[in-house]
């Protein structure tokens, strides 16, 4: 039960950042947004720094499960990391943007909280351009994908969803180019 609460209070901050924008995230309003009290908010998360690395450790445990195990499920030999991020983006951009309200949350108040999220994308990075295709190409297509989740965040030109989808086919076939 105490982890379905704490998933329940994360949940209720992302949707304040979401929803309400950042300056309005409080201890006071997880707690009412998650209908519990501010007791029972501050057993799980002390303070508010603590609620927003909750956050962001929650969000990118859950985003490098979901890469990892599309890259354990690809039995195509070359770009395995890249299309896996890729997807992974895509079903971000689908879900609802849940990993940007910590983000956001993170780069407002302190940006100190992203240093494990900086570590994980460098090591996504790294096993992009070592992902047995193009390093050029697989880079393109972590950039693009990761331009059209900014865009989707602060509402910039989002694309509809057939665009979407062709783009995410292009950037998937890079991935299946071979290494020069």
């Amino acid at each position: 039960m105490s982890s379905n609460k704490r998933r329940l209070l994360l949940d209720a901050a992302s949707n304040i950042v979401k929803n309400e924008g950042v300056a309005q995230l409080t201890l006071e309003a997880v707690a009412k947004n998650a209908g519990v009290s501010k007791g029972g908010l501050l057993y799980h998360f002390p303070n508010k720094e603590a609620l927003i690395s909750g956050m962001i450790n929650e969000l990118t445990n859950d985003y490098a499960n979901e890469i990892q195990e599309k890259v354990n499920a690809d039995n195509y030999p070359n770009g395995k990391w890249s299309r896996a991020y890729l997807e992974a983006t895509f079903t971000e951009l689908d879900d609802g943007l849940k990993m940007s309200s910590g983000l956001l949350a993170a780069a407002f108040t302190n940006p100190e909280l992203l240093e494990k999220l900086k570590t994980q994308f460098a090591n996504w990075q790294k096993n992009i351009e070592n992902d047995k295709t193009d390093p050029v190409l697989a880079t393109i297509g972590r950039l693009a994908v990761d331009g059209l989740w900014f865009a989707e965040i602060f509402g910039l030109a989002p694309l509809d969803k057939e665009l979407k989808e062709r783009i995410f086919n292009q950037l998937v076939s890079w991935t299946k180019e071979e290494k020069n």
